[in-house]
């Protein structure tokens, strides 16, 4: 049998991360989550991206996922500290790889000291 076709929840294959901000209600299940994503944001829930929602204490967060063949859910609780949630409501934040792993380090995503990625311009 071939594992790496049968992974459960393999996040390395996300091509985006998408962080909803606010609040989430963390009693949704699948179908709830995935209708959030699909009409308050107009986004498409089936698409290679990993979704992720936190409730209102940060100490835990839900993050879906399509792997293809069906929708996987991952929970995660902190047993201390909160994760650095942002608060803007009703807004689906595209996070970077570097924010993402801020994220599930307890930091928050928008570092002030951190050296952004440079865009090319114009040379001066």
């Amino acid at each position: 049998m071939c594992l790496e076709k049968h992974m459960l929840g393999d996040i390395a294959r996300a091509e985006a991360f998408y962080v909803v901000c606010g609040y989430t209600d963390m009693r949704k299940s699948i179908d709830g989550l995935a209708a959030m994503i699909k009409l308050n944001f107009g986004m498409d829930p089936f698409a290679p991206s990993l979704f992720l929602f936190c409730g209102k204490k940060r100490d835990r967060l839900k993050a879906l996922f399509w792997e293809g063949d069906g929708f996987v859910l991952l929970y995660k609780r902190l047993e201390s500290g909160s994760f650095k949630w942002p608060r803007t409501p009703e807004q689906a934040r595209r996070l970077s790889s570097q924010e993402f792993r801020w994220l599930m380090e307890g930091l928050a995503i928008d570092q002030p000291k951190a050296i952004r990625d440079a865009k090319p311009g114009e040379i001066c």
